[in-house]
């Protein structure tokens, strides 16, 4: 049975076709079966992601300090450069006492228009020792906008230039960390993304609260009303949104997008039986029973299920006439004066007691018009602390104007810019250095054009916004981070990755070997028997010639 196939393999022909099929096979099949069953992986900068590891942010604040008249003598106004000296600062040096009479927001708005500081930079006006303008025991006047008036300490007349602005370098920086940012703001921001060797509880505390980064954010108003057969609730939200909220928002529109709506909820009760105090003769909720209201409530809420942004749940619960009044209680057993608390990262909930508001014998259900005066005056602080405006203590000696309706001043709406693009480059370099070292990790994903392209424009914009902090340009570095933490999300979440992440190598092969060896066993025999029978010629000729 050997006979016929050694004849094949002896046969000029037979040899010459075993040779074509495995040059088809070598030349052409392995390398279209090699290129068909690859993976594509689009090139990524690696160099540049890796740099983002030991990334070191350099925040510059411009400052820029005005003298008004009196404050230094004119051989000391000599002695300034020239660059310093303009038509601008004389116009301000006349201005400032028929302007100033008072801090008041008229006073504020008067050195605003005397020189319009960018988005980010801080004017600190240094006004003489003696001046009546602030009080004896303040020394630091802190406006509305980013202007500042600082009560200059003692100067000697023989004083240099660098003499006079080294004594005022303290009150300056208190300012402004004050005004911009402060050490502790941007390790709150960091918290999350990096390891700190000391966080302070306040400022742990304070980025806890906040919810974090995310370019939208949708904020509900919901009325609760667990007995409208007693209670017939009327709320004007859409005036107080416009009057309270909106100001507060649009202030906000460089950090994101807002979405406001509002709902009424009837016949929803809270999770918590509270206890009746026979003291004060009123129902109570202690500070420990608060965490569980929010799971009961938050069932009734719903969601947008088309929308990933994060929700900030403002609820005003009316107690029913059974358990009325209702008062919230602290830790230390006393009476909150807002009667209201909030949870991190989640809104607030506000008791709204109306059972002063009708007698016994009143008409059920009773008309109940809501002072919405009251109870957004409360949303809106807890909205602030929600979105990381974070409470400023300032040094002694320092007043702060309010913010007044626009619910936000200029300056605390930079502490907040500065914060999030401190929080946005830290976390879109997270996320690109993780997703880096997982596609270099697993060697099976997929690395489209477009996930290419979102890592690459991830990675530039990072580096346009560190370099416009290292500027001071916050507001441009506020804008390039937003792009990069949408664009490293983008990269990130991409369902390409997921393609051929479960398809490993031996499983290619557990696939493949069936069908290639059937095939390629006699090619290789074939291949074998060729070169043997040529050692054996080869070995025959040298024989003879012997």
């Amino acid at each position: 049975t050997l006979g016929p196939h050694l004849l094949l393999w002896t046969c000029p022909r037979g040899r010459y076709a075993a040779l074509a099929i495995a040059a088809v096979v070598i030349v052409v099949g392995i390398p279209l079966w090699w290129k068909t069953t690859e993976t594509y992986r689009a090139w990524l900068p690696f160099s540049e992601i890796s740099e983002l590891d030991s990334l070191q942010l350099q925040l510059s604040v411009d400052i820029e300090v005005v003298f008004s008249r009196g404050t230094l003598t004119p051989e000391q106004q000599k002695k300034f450069p020239l660059s310093h000296v303009n038509e601008k600062e004389h116009q301000v040096d006349v201005s400032i006492p028929e302007l100033l009479t008072s801090p008041s927001t008229e006073a504020d708005l008067s050195l605003h228009m005397l020189s319009e500081s960018s988005c980010g930079s801080v004017v600190v006006y240094v006004i003489p020792e003696t001046a009546a303008l602030l009080p004896e025991d303040v020394k630091v006047y802190v406006g509305q906008r980013r202007t500042a008036l600082l009560r200059s300490p003692p100067f000697k007349s023989s004083w240099s230039l660098k003499e006079v602005l080294s004594n005022l370098d303290v009150e300056v920086e208190q300012v402004v960390s004050t005004m911009s940012f402060s050490h502790q703001d941007i390790v709150a921001a960091l918290s999350d993304r990096v390891r700190m060797a000391k966080v302070t509880k306040e400022s742990m505390a304070d980025s806890m609260r906040a919810i974090k980064s995310s370019p939208g954010y949708e904020i509900t108003f919901s009325l609760l009303n667990p007995d409208p057969r007693s209670h017939s609730l009327h709320w004007d939200i859409e005036g107080a949104v416009q009057s309270c909220i909106q100001p507060l928002l649009n202030k906000l529109a460089p950090i994101a997008n807002f979405s406001v709506d509002s709902q009424i909820l009837y016949y929803a009760v809270l999770g918590v039986n509270p206890r009746f105090d026979n003291s004060v003769s009123a129902y109570t909720l202690s500070a420990d029973s608060l965490s569980h209201v929010i799971n009961p409530v938050e069932a009734r809420l719903g969601s947008n299920a088309a929308s990933s942004n994060p929700v900030l749940n403002f609820l005003l619960y009316v107690p029913d006439s059974h358990h009325s009044p209702l008062f919230i209680r602290d830790h230390s057993k006393r009476e909150v004066p807002s009667n209201a608390f909030h949870s991190p990262r989640w809104g607030g909930i506000m008791v709204y007691n109306v059972n002063e508001m009708y007698g016994p014998e009143a008409e059920r259900p009773v008309d109940i018009n809501i002072n919405m005066a009251k109870v957004m005056g409360v949303f809106l602080a807890q909205l602030r602390l929600m979105l990381g405006v974070q409470h400023t203590h300032p040094p002694t000696g320092f007043v702060l104007q309010s913010p007044g309706s626009a619910g936000l001043a200029d300056w605390e709406l930079d502490r907040l810019l500065w914060s999030r693009s401190v929080e946005n480059i830290a976390t879109a370099s997270t996320t690109i250095t993780s997703l880096a070292q997982l596609l270099d990790q697993i060697g099976n994903i997929v690395i489209n054009d477009n996930i290419a392209q979102q890592v690459s424009s991830a990675v530039t914009s990072l580096q346009s916004a560190v370099a416009e902090l290292e500027a001071g340009n916050l507001a441009f570095a506020l804008q390039y981070s937003r792009e990069a933490i949408l664009a490293s999300e983008r990269a990130f979440f991409d369902p390409s990755l997921l393609h051929l992440l479960y398809f490993p190598d031996d499983q290619k092969f557990a696939i493949y070997i069936p069908l290639f060896l059937p095939m390629c066993v006699p090619i290789v025999l074939s291949l074998l028997k060729i070169v043997s029978e040529a050692k054996k010629r080869r070995a025959d000729k040298q024989a003879k010639s012997d």
